[in-house]
Order: C-alpha cells, then sequence, then structure tokens
C-alpha cells in the first residue's frame, strides 16, 4: 500500500510564506492601479447615489409641481396658455419639457405639448414634440400614435396617417381606445374613395369591439360605404 505524501509543518509555513510575499510584492508593484480602482469604484458608487438624491428626485418633484399648472390650462382646452405661461408663475409644457428632459414628467410634456400643438393647427411643431415623447405603459402607446395619425391627418400624408392608426390599433389591451381608432381609420379610408378597406375596416370594428361605443353605431357606417 503506497503511502501518502504528507508536506510537513515546516513545507506548509514556507509555502504560506512565499505567497504572502508575492501577494506583497504585487501589491507595491501595482499600488497605484489598485487604490485608482478602488477610488474609481467609490466615486462612481458615491455619484450614483448623489445623481440620485440631490439632482435627479429633487428634479421630478420641482417638475411635477411646475406641470399641474400647465394640466389645468389644458383640461379648459387653453392650449396656447398652457404651452408657454400657464399662470401662477409656472412653466408652460415647452419649457418643461427643455428643463427637466431626461425626467417623466419632462417626456411626459412633449406629448401634452404635442397634442396642444395639434389643437392649434401647427402641425410640424405638433410632430416635432411627439417625436421627442417616448410612450410607456399599456393606454399611452395607443394615444400616441393615434395622435401621430390624426397630426399626418391634418397635414395630408394619409399613408402616415394609417400607418400611425394601425399602429394606434395594435397596441396595448384597451378596447376603447383600439375601437375609436379602428373607426377613425375606416372613416379615412372611407374620405380616400376606398370603400373596400373602409368596410372592412368597420365590419372588424363591429366583430371585435361591439360594445364599445364605437362598435355601437358602426352599422351605419358599414351600410353607407356598403352602397357606395
Amino acid at each position: 500500500m503506497a503511502k501518502r505524501h504528507n508536506k510537513s509543518k515546516e513545507e506548509t509555513l514556507v509555502d504560506i510564506g512565499e505567497k504572502k510575499e508575492q501577494a506583497q510584492d504585487f501589491y507595491e508593484k501595482n499600488q497605484s492601479l489598485i487604490l485608482g480602482g478602488l477610488l474609481g469604484l467609490v466615486l462612481i458608487i458615491g455619484g450614483i447615489y448623489a445623481y440620485n438624491n440631490f439632482y435627479k428626485k429633487p428634479r421630478i418633484k420641482a417638475a411635477i409641481g411646475e406641470m399641474a399648472q400647465a394640466e389645468r390650462m389644458f383640461e379648459k382646452d387653453s392650449f396656447a396658455l398652457a404651452l408657454t405661461n400657464p399662470g401662477g408663475g409656472s412653466l408652460g409644457f415647452e419649457d418643461i419639457a427643455s428643463t427637466y428632459s431626461g425626467t417623466t414628467t419632462g417626456n411626459m410634456a412633449n406629448y401634452y405639448a404635442g397634442v396642444c400643438y395639434l389643437q392649434l393647427g401647427q402641425y410640424d411643431a405638433a410632430l416635432s414634440y411627439l417625436n421627442d415623447y417616448s410612450p410607456d405603459g399599456t393606454v399611452m402607446p395607443i394615444t400616441y400614435y393615434g395622435v401621430l395619425g390624426d397630426t399626418y391627418s391634418e397635414k395630408g400624408e394619409m399613408d402616415k396617417a394609417i400607418s400611425n392608426y394601425k399602429k394606434a390599433i395594435g397596441q396595448g389591451t384597451n378596447e376603447f381606445l383600439q375601437a375609436y381608432y379602428m373607426k377613425k381609420l375606416g372613416l379615412l379610408y372611407e374620405h380616400q374613395g376606398n370603400a373596400a378597406d373602409a368596410l372592412s375596416t368597420f365590419e372588424n370594428l363591429r366583430s371585435k369591439y361591439p360594445a364599445t361605443p364605437a362598435g355601437q353605431d358602426i352599422d351605419k357606417y358599414i351600410s353607407r360605404v356598403s352602397v357606395n
């Protein structure tokens, strides 16, 4: 039977000593690099903490406060005031979008500004703000593409309007909004003299969303394009 070879205690101590010396040599040779890396890590962590707590959070809070007055003007259909001068010393959507860019509120201000300009008939300005908006959630993507469809329709760019109405219909699971924009798509086809696509869209609406407001009166639109 072969004997197991065991290191003596002295040999073990020598090995440990050698490894310790090697580690010490490595540290001494790379001290500045190691300390620099640790300092960099500390600065990164500290920077993230400072950014979130002393910059980002206060900006978000301030942006929400500014937004309230502009939203009040928007709800009153005072679109021009909502954009630039909602009153009470508050910023309008334009300034909120630029001042608080990078925040959720600043992003939402882009959407509001786009809708305001659409309502004011300034379609290129509307598109400029809408293109800077990033929709999120289950409802906003639907309304976002729907508003883009409205804007392009008003500009007479019907292919883009149709494309965006289709995107609105395909977003989320909000039957009320999807039916609303499906009806708009059908009406746009009808306006273009495309009775076949209008009929197909209206019938699809009746089949998918019969209980919605848009679906409940769709039969008269089906009859109208069927005659044509």
